[in-house]
């Protein structure tokens, strides 16, 4: 049954309001002031269409129409303007109102306008299920395995309310990705998602990013800024490597989880905001909290619902599944044709480690796809690490120094994410020593 709010401070148009709508067989409820009302809207999240005034004791009609709006995102709201003030109506369309009607004169009106608002609720509701579906959303998380299932059955049952989430797993699992599919199935998604590292930034570049800046607050703050939780208002915001975050910061946050208020930078005021904090660290916080890195408090606020994401290692039978996903992806990115994949291509795939999990195989498979030729994938394309599972060749004695580098010099590049500067960096050598050795080793 469809649930009708009627904000008005005039009792008699309330209950002649009343009368006209239940007789139709909807469901009402009343209030008499913007305060009221916003109370009934908590107890009732799911009150369909309200009419309300433009005029009331505690509010202005209009602001009220905005405030709602931005936090029930299904309900449509028809305002009730006094005679001759036809402006407030159409202010308030602006504002995000439905439509509006002359306070008292249009009565007849007010059931076929109802109408048009369930049918405008209904199909809005029929595109969001069709657009943001759970499958939709988390279908660029790829695998049937048992270990990513129950990940993602988690994920879909958390998307659903508004609690803090924190995402564990190693380095390259997929948090951000299951953190996006979250956001998207949430009732937040007509908002935004922001996201940031926290091990990107110093403590006080960290603090201005997060929680925004008033001008002059600091050596080169020309102008005010608005924080990643001021632009995520009603939205989402994902913290990934949150084990990073300065110990001293980390009250900043506890405050913003506990009361939804924060003072930027350089000002006295409290901004107050609603923000959904999903985390993700590939670190044990237990162990931070017990080295006085991590604030226990702050962890058991973040940990309201936890998921772990599963390594690679441990869901090979995925492997074929993110195999394909990631070739057709880099067939249409580098226009290149379907490959022929060998058998002993894919068994090396399956017996390698994968420590750098998802992200190590899809920047495989890119280097792979760039060197192909003949337009088939075979093990020569690999990485000499790969190729030979050479987390296990040390204990067979297999090894001389020429290996050893070649390995050490791979392991590097997979590091860097074959940045070669930046290899020939960490590995101390010029960038055409490092140049030749790829040649030499081809690597």
């Amino acid at each position: 049954m469809t649930t009708i709010l009627i904000i008005d401070d005039e009792e008699k148009l309330r209950t002649l309001l009343t009368r006209i709508i239940s007789l139709e067989g909807f469901e009402v409820i009343e209030a008499n002031n913007g305060k009221n009302a916003l109370k009934k809207l908590e107890i009732n999240p799911h009150i369909d269409i309200i009419l309300c005034d433009v005029k009331l004791p505690d509010i202005n009609g209009i602001e009220l129409v905005k405030e709602i709006k931005n936090k029930y995102h299904w309900t449509e709201i028809i305002v009730l303007t006094a005679y001759g003030n036809i402006a407030d109506g159409v202010l308030a369309i602006q504002n995000g109102a439905f439509n509006y009607i002359t306070k008292g004169d249009d009565n007849h009106k007010i059931i076929p306008l109802i109408q048009k608002a369930q049918e405008k609720i209904s199909e809005n509701k029929k595109n969001y299920i069709i657009q943001n579906t759970s499958e939709n959303a988390f279908q660029q998380i790829i695998g049937n395995s048992k270990a990513i299932t129950n990940a993602i059955h988690l994920a879909k049952k958390v998307a659903e309310t508004s609690a803090s989430v924190l995402l564990l797993g190693e380095t390259g699992t997929g948090k951000e990705v299951f953190a996006q599919a979250i956001h998207k199935t949430s009732p937040r998604n007509q908002k935004k998602m922001m996201a940031i590292n926290c091990a990107t930034f110093s403590k006080e570049l960290l603090e201005s990013e997060l929680f925004g800046h008033k001008a002059g607050a600091f050596t080169g703050a020309i102008h005010d800024k608005k924080g990643l939780f001021e632009e995520a208002n009603q939205g989402t915001i994902f913290l990934d490597e949150i084990a990073e975050m300065p110990f001293n910061l980390q009250a900043k946050l506890l405050r913003v989880l506990e009361n939804g208020e924060f003072i930027k930078i350089g000002e006295t005021k409290i901004t107050k905001v609603d923000v959904r904090i999903i985390a993700a660290t590939n670190k044990n916080l237990l162990v931070e909290i017990k080295n006085n890195q991590f604030r226990e408090d702050l962890f058991y606020r973040l940990s309201v619902f936890e998921i772990i994401l599963p390594p690679l290692r441990e869901r090979i039978e995925d492997i074929e599944m993110l195999l394909d996903y990631f070739i057709n992806f880099f067939m249409i990115k580098m226009n290149k044709k379907k490959p022929t994949i060998t058998k002993n291509f894919i068994d090396a795939l399956k017996k390698y480690t994968w420590k750098g999990n998802i992200r190590e195989l899809k920047n495989t498979l890119e280097r792979c796809m760039i060197l192909i030729e003949n337009n088939t994938l075979i093990v020569d394309y690999l990485s000499f690490e790969i190729q030979n599972n050479n987390d296990n060749l040390l204990n067979n004695n297999v090894l001389d120094l020429a290996n050893l580098e070649k390995i050490h010099i791979q392991k590097v590049l997979n590091y860097t994410n074959y940045n070669k500067t930046e290899t020939a960096k960490l590995l101390n050598i010029g960038l055409t020593t490092l140049y030749r050795k790829i040649e030499e080793y081809k690597i």
